[in-house]
């Protein structure tokens, strides 16, 4: 399970190893917890929450993944909010998951910081068979693995799994959110995508391979594994 805040996050951090995931049969859920209504300048939140969502449909849908939302309004997510912490562990306990990717506490910007504090305390709270949910059921406390911040700043990879392969795939499914990427091409001059694949090609250089991407594992009690989990 990757758990992101906004729509395209996960595309840009760990969409090469969610598709490596599933080429070995792995089933593969991609959350993510804001619903992006605030990534444009001309296009209405309303309208920008329902495109963003099917753009994020779309990219699942390449890869053969079941997405989710919390459907949080940019820069309303806030990790003390007891009603976002039940919401995502009622959505862990339904994914059950083996492992959670998602963004690192010290990330950029408050969402994305929010969103990693979320996951670990709701992840915990979804393995309490006495903590009462909407899901039935718990799910077991897994470890939790954190993504890249975008330009790498303050994350130094312990793991990276090579990406070569799955590059293009990767790139198929960041451009199918085209409310993002079509705006900063025509209005920024920013080819986004060229940065990411930059980005993948650096942490290749930094792995020996020629596209890679970078994951810290969160170290803690419960948390931890003899085995590899990432592909």
């Amino acid at each position: 399970m990757a758990i992101s805040a906004h729509p395209d996050d996960i595309e840009i951090n760990c969409a090469g190893t969610l598709a490596r995931f599933r080429e070995r049969g792995d089933e593969v859920v991609m959350c993510n917890l804001c619903n992006g209504n605030l990534g444009h300048v001309v296009i209405m939140p309303e309208e920008l929450r329902k495109i963003r969502n099917a753009e994020s449909e779309r990219s699942a849908a390449l890869l053969g993944a079941e997405h989710l939302t919390m459907d949080v309004g940019d820069l309303k997510l806030y990790a003390e909010s007891e009603e976002q912490r039940n919401k995502l562990a009622d959505l862990i306990r339904y994914a059950k998951p083996d492992m959670i990717i998602t963004h690192t506490p010290d990330d950029y910007m408050a969402d994305h910081v929010a969103t990693s504090k979320l996951v670990f305390a709701a992840s915990f709270c979804a393995s309490l068979p006495h903590y009462h949910l909407d899901e039935r059921g718990v799910a077991d406390v897994c470890p939790i693995f954190y993504m890249d911040n975008l330009g790498g700043f303050k994350f130094e990879p312990t793991e990276y799994v090579d990406i070569t392969k799955q590059i293009e795939l990767k790139m198929k499914m960041l451009e199918c959110h085209e409310s993002q990427m079509k705006w900063m091409r025509e209005h920024d001059g920013i080819d986004f995508a060229e940065t990411v694949k930059t980005f993948a090609r650096m942490r290749g250089l930094q792995s020996g391979v020629t596209y890679a991407e970078g994951f810290v594992q969160m170290r803690g009690w419960g948390r931890m594994t003899t085995k590899r989990l990432l592909p």
